[in-house]
């Protein structure tokens, strides 16, 4: 699978910029948010960290793992309106114009079980070769006051327990960083049903 597609995405529009600071054990953390950016995510090594969009408040971390496996974090000061579609839809954008087909959509829990996000995600298949697709799924949630979002680039089914490792741990890591009191269960089964999605237990890929 091709590195250029994500990291296109995440670092081309990169510029120099003193938004994260020197952690422990060889982390970033990124000063606006307090997220933390570690050396190494499961099996992901950090790659990168910057300012992908300065105008915009954007910040990225995009990280590797072996077997063309790849994933990054961007950060942002969430919308006073916030839809994730809308935050997502630039990237979405270079998915459609480079032949992506559009798998799924839905809303997963993630993060601790007692302080789970509700995330909107959404799944893309790149390319097929025999038993594997190459897939990318992005993921965006409200936490505390920014939009955290995921992209993973990775192989199904030979990846998918190191794609859901990713999300989970940087979702785990956000809400002990950054986030407010998460929203109650019934509130975030509205925001669902808003959103015209299904939930994960109602999610059939």
């Amino acid at each position: 699978m091709k590195r250029a597609l994500l990291l296109a995405v995440l670092l081309a529009p990169a510029h120099a910029g003193d938004v994260f600071t020197d952690g422990a054990a060889g982390a970033k953390v990124h000063e606006a948010s307090g997220f933390v950016c570690p050396g190494k995510i499961g099996e992901f090594e950090r790659d990168a960290v910057g300012q992908r969009d300065p105008e915009a408040h954007e910040d990225y971390c995009a990280y590797s793992a072996l077997d063309g496996v790849y994933a990054g974090v961007t950060l942002r000061p969430l919308p006073k309106n916030y839809d994730p579609r809308e935050v997502l839809a630039a990237d979405f954008a270079v998915l459609d114009g480079t032949g992506g087909k559009l798998l799924a959509e839905w809303v997963q829990w993630l993060g601790p079980k007692t302080s789970q996000v509700s995330a909107y995600l959404r799944s893309y298949e790149t390319a097929r070769l025999e038993s594997i697709h190459y897939r990318t799924v992005f993921a965006s949630a409200a936490v505390g006051g920014w939009a955290v979002q995921v992209t993973v680039e990775y192989a199904d089914p030979r990846d998918r327990e190191l794609e859901q490792a990713f999300l989970n741990a940087v979702y785990d890591s956000a809400i002990a960083k950054i986030a407010d009191p998460p929203a109650s269960p019934d509130v975030r089964r509205n925001d669902v049903k808003k959103a015209g999605l299904t939930s994960l237990d109602q999610h059939k890929q």
